[in-house]
């Protein structure tokens, strides 16, 4: 039995759990495997704005494979009703829906991971994301209200981030992209800076050393 938790915090373990969905029947963190994972949610299926962001995710598949990223989204509806509606996604958005769908119709999981907002739906989803690193951890949260459909790109460009800061002493500044310079953190002491960094690395403020991305 699936039991609510008080609001997931960025640190904390997502929640397990076990799910019908477009690919068959999958247990969350078994999926999950030692790849990082996007999941979800968006209001309902055979709606305009839900239409375009499954399909922007199935174009950016690839995108996400190359992050070693596992991709799967959620509604309250039903398997006919996502299975029915891919195929509308398909059409006219040009591309193959190659993600599993959860069909959530008793809407345990959506209130497991905090994502239905009353105040602002007390039928459907609000269009959350959570970001989940191999090690079950969540990276990453977001939510847009209904009328406004995600940057998927952005998405990309959070995760490019959190990979990188996983593996490295840095940070990333404001609108940073993959392959521009990054902050090193303020832990890393001056003299060890020449063997951590050995492409060199810029003295901005005393708090504030740049280098050149280290992992390019």
């Amino acid at each position: 039995m699936i039991t609510v938790m008080a609001t997931l915090r960025l640190g904390d373990i997502a929640p397990d759990f076990e799910a019908q969905t477009t690919q068959g029947t999958l247990n969350f963190h078994e999926w999950l495997g030692n790849s990082w994972g996007v999941l979800f949610s968006h209001p309902a299926d055979f709606t305009p704005v839900c239409t375009t962001e499954l399909g922007t995710v199935a174009n950016y598949f690839p995108e996400f494979q190359k992050r070693n990223t596992k991709v799967i989204a959620l509604s309250v509806d039903g398997l006919d009703s996502h299975h029915e509606w891919i195929k509308d996604i398909n059409e006219t958005q040009n591309t193959t829906v190659n993600f599993p769908i959860i069909a959530d119709e008793s809407k345990e999981i959506a209130l497991l991971y905090d994502m239905m907002h009353p105040n602002a739906s007390e039928k459907s989803t609000v269009r959350s994301v959570f970001v989940i690193g191999p090690d079950k951890k969540i990276k990453l949260t977001l939510t847009y209200p209904a009328s406004t459909g995600r940057n998927f790109d952005e998405l990309l460009r959070v995760i490019d981030s959190l990979q990188l800061t996983a593996n490295y002493s840095v940070a990333t500044p404001a609108n940073w992209k993959d392959g521009e310079n990054v902050v090193i953190t303020p832990a890393v002491k001056d003299e060890d800076i020449a063997a951590k960094f050995p492409k060199g690395y810029e003295r901005v403020k005393q708090y504030l050393r740049m280098t050149p991305q280290p992992n390019k």
